[in-house]
């Protein structure tokens, strides 16, 4: 990473060019997490608050907006997803994981669709939840893995 590639040699912003790269097959995985009330997370998980079912809800949002990520991030090029898959565990009390897996054969990463689907996944859910707790925290949104392309396989070490 010596070059920051979406500058030019004046330092103008602009779009890669990708057009003389390679079609590959891409992944990108990623992860947020959403810190609340023990009491909050029960209600999430026996589908008890008013709005409905919470997680049900942040998995669409997650989808949809990997799905418009180059709408949001202005220099991201828009891609042909080929899956979004969104998972949900519960790692210590009061903690909701969410975790994307975004995939697509393109000259270009799936990392910021990725990322993107889990921002907005731990967004709903704070949106859904905000009424009945207010000391709710998004945290570590992250990318975790990705595969695909000409700098390889990465995988997030430890923690």
């Amino acid at each position: 990473m010596s070059e920051l590639t979406h500058f030019d040699e004046q330092g103008a912003s602009r779009m890669v060019d990708v057009g003389e790269k390679p079609v590959t097959a891409r992944m990108a995985r990623a992860e947020a997490r959403v810190r609340m009330a023990e009491t909050t997370l029960e209600l999430i998980r026996d589908r008890k608050l008013a709005k409905g079912d919470v997680l049900e809800v942040a998995r669409l949002a997650a989808i949809m907006g990997a799905k418009r990520t180059s709408e949001l991030i202005p220099l991201c090029h828009p891609l042909p997803l080929d899956s979004v898959t969104v998972s949900f565990g519960f790692p210590e009390a009061g903690v909701v994981a969410i975790e994307t897996v975004a995939r697509v054969s393109a000259r270009t990463g799936v990392e910021m669709e990725a990322l993107t689907a889990a921002g907005v996944a731990a967004l709903t859910i704070y949106d859904m939840c905000k009424a009945v707790d207010r000391e709710m925290t998004i945290e570590s949104i992250r990318l975790l893995e990705k595969a695909g392309g000409r700098s390889g396989h990465f995988t997030r070490s430890g923690d």
